[in-house]
């Protein structure tokens, strides 16, 4: 397979792994979150979305690796809007196409 065209398939196959609209993700918007381990099996898991740095790792993680229910119930759409511009800089091209196709879509 060329190389464009599996990063193609990746893309396609992580986007169907997501909400199928941006208006699902209503997470919380403040104070601690404890991600459970079946997100986070490593490393840190307890995240305060009051503090800035905190939310941008907690939602780079989140974004990267969550399967669709896990997104709904830990990303907050407002949120995800507010710090997108930052965000998307911490995404992999694939993922952060998939998101700005969401996030357009539901402009």
């Amino acid at each position: 397979m060329h190389e464009s065209a599996e990063l193609s398939a990746r893309g396609a196959d992580y986007a169907a792994r997501l909400p199928s609209s941006i208006d699902e993700l209503r997470g919380p918007v403040t104070g601690p979150v404890e991600l459970p381990l079946r997100v986070v099996w490593s490393g840190r898991r307890t995240y305060d979305l009051d503090d800035v740095r905190q939310r941008l790792l907690l939602y780079a993680l989140l974004l990267s690796e969550a399967p669709a229910a896990d997104l709904r119930q830990w990303v907050n759409r407002d949120l995800l809007v507010e710090q997108w511009p930052k965000l998307r800089q911490m995404l992999s091209p694939a993922r952060r196409r998939a998101w700005e196709s969401m996030l357009l879509g539901s402009a």
